[in-house]
Parts: structure tokens; C-alpha cells; sequence
């Protein structure tokens, strides 16, 4: 896979997403956010569970026990991230939670940096801030009072950010991402159900309430998008799969135009042109930089 294949993924993971954050914040008009999140990750681990054996029976060497090991801190990182979204949900608005969260977008290279050592390619940085801030023209251009739920999920985003990096580190190192996902989802569903027995209620007229929201959720956003994630990750970056990632807010945005009936202000939509500017620096800059190596002429 090239790199450039790798990033159209990310780009259709952001897409899926996007859709997602729709049966994300409806979902808990009947059910509680953790055990939402444990379900839908139950569900994902099903999904993950026949190409993670698929990939077995190909691969060339067991699995270590320190991917294991990383696998399972990925999943942690998976789960804490989506259980402050979650929860923020709750004492936030969707345009504060949608801009806040896509402070990722920043987040990772600045981790990326400080934790792996690695410095991005400079495109990255102007491209981050420039996703940032369509971000936020998407999202209406202002933000009310900050609130426990802003702040949970602007820690939901470092938390995103790790788990970005965690995929860009084991995912790359194994040469095994359907297993990470298999993985991360299975811790994601216990600890989720686990949490959601302890703390929330829950009954069979709560979770059929949600059941297209959790199918959705954990088919698709979970699933699907994230084996996207897993697997494309192994190509490009983690600062560059940030901002294709960061996608989905503009996705988001079409989604609840199309499907919700919702409007987009004129800043709205030159935050969606910032995004795709962003997103096309980041793709085309580091190729059109590259030196280009000299041509040896054949000889007749």
C-alpha cells in the first residue's frame, strides 16, 4: 500500500465517522455512555474477529508478548478516549464536543515530538492549526462558556492523540493490525461492559432502544473504520493520519445536512474548504519537495 492509498483510508475512516457522530449522540436518549461504548465495542470484536484469524494463518511468526502487551495499551488508550467523548456528550453541545475533539489534530504532533523523538514534516504544523481552525469555523465560528463536559473532551482528544501514536508504534512494529484491532476492541467491550455493570442501569427495553445506534456504531465506526485506521497507519504517519482523520467534522457536518436537515453558515463552509486545504498540503507538499534524483541517460 502506498502512502497515498493509506491516506485516502484514513479519509474514508473519517467519513464513517463522521456519519457515526450522528448515532453517537442519540444513542444515549436511551442508554447510558459506558455501557453504549461497551456494546458497540462487543460488536467490533466480532466484526475484527474473522480477519484477525484470516491474518494468523498468514503470518510468518507468532506474536510477540510485548505487541500483546501493546495491543492491550492501545485498547485502554481506545477506550478512555471514547468514554470521555462520551460522557463530555453529556454536559457539552455536539459543536463544542465536534471542534474540541478535533484538537487532535494538534495534539499528535506535539506528542509525536515529545514522547517518540520524531519531528514531523514541517507541512504538518501549519496544516494542524489550518485544520483546527476550520474545524471550528465549521463548527459555528464561537464557543459558549467552557464546561466540565468541554473539559473532559479536550482530554478525550490527548487521548485520541495516544492512541494514534500507540497504533503507529504497534501496528507498524508487528506487522499485525487486524490482531491490534481485534485486540483493542475486546479490551474496549470488557472494560465497557465491565464499567456499565458497575455504574450505570441498564435494561433489555434500554439497549433495544439504542440497537441501531450500537449496530452502526459497532459495525461501521468502530469496526470498519478503525481496521482502517489500524491497517493504513502502517503507511503514513501519525501527524499525517491526524489530520486526514480530522475529517470527519466536515463529514459530520454534510451527514447532519443530508440527513438531519441542518444548515451550514458561510463560515461553515470555508472551514470546510480550510480542512481540505489542510488535508491536500499534507499529501501534496512533501511530494512536490522531494529532491529528485538525477537520470542517468542510457547510452545507445
Amino acid at each position: 500500500m502506498t502512502r497515498v492509498q493509506a491516506n485516502l483510508l484514513l479519509l474514508l475512516a473519517g467519513a464513517i465517522w463522521g456519519a457515526g457522530f450522528i448515532a453517537q449522540s442519540t444513542a444515549m436518549k436511551s442508554l447510558g455512555p459506558v455501557w453504549f461504548i461497551g456494546l458497540r465495542f462487543a460488536v467490533a470484536t466480532l466484526v475484527a474477529l474473522p480477519f484477525a484469524l484470516w491474518e494468523k494463518a498468514r503470518a510468518t511468526s507468532p506474536l510477540r508478548r510485548s505487541d500483546l502487551a501493546g495491543f492491550v495499551l492501545t485498547g485502554i488508550a481506545l477506550f478512555a478516549a471514547a468514554a470521555f467523548q462520551q460522557v463530555g456528550l453529556l454536559t457539552t453541545t455536539v459543536t463544542n464536543s465536534g471542534f474540541l475533539t478535533g484538537l487532535y489534530v494538534v495534539f499528535t504532533p506535539i506528542l509525536t515530538v515529545l514522547v517518540l523523538r520524531r519531528r514531523p514534516h514541517w507541512i504538518v504544523w501549519p496544516a494542524a492549526f489550518m485544520a483546527s481552525f476550520g474545524i471550528f469555523l465549521l463548527s459555528g465560528g464561537t464557543l459558549a462558556a467552557l464546561t466540565l463536559g468541554d473539559m473532559l473532551t479536550i482530554f478525550c482528544a490527548v487521548l485520541w492523540s495516544v492512541q494514534m501514536i500507540c497504533v503507529g508504534v504497534f501496528s507498524g512494529r508487528s506487522g499485525r493490525p487486524l490482531a491490534l484491532s481485534l485486540v483493542q476492541f475486546f479490551v474496549c467491550a470488557v472494560v465497557g461492559c465491565g464499567a456499565g455493570l458497575l455504574f450505570e442501569p441498564v435494561s433489555l427495553a434500554a439497549i433495544s432502544g439504542a440497537l441501531p445506534e450500537i449496530l452502526y456504531a459497532g459495525l461501521f465506526s468502530s469496526g470498519v473504520a478503525f481496521i482502517f485506521q489500524n491497517v493504513a497507519q502502517r503507511y503514513t504517519t501519525a501527524p499525517q493520519a491526524a489530520i486526514f482523520l480530522s475529517s470527519e467534522a466536515l463529514f459530520a457536518a454534510l451527514f447532519g445536512v443530508l440527513l438531519l436537515g441542518e444548515t451550514i453558515s458561510p463560515a461553515g463552509y470555508a472551514g470546510c474548504a480550510i480542512i481540505f486545504l489542510a488535508m491536500l498540503a499534507v499529501e501534496l507538499v512533501p511530494e512536490l519537495l522531494r529532491p529528485r534524483r538525477a537520470v542517468t541517460p542510457v547510452e545507445a
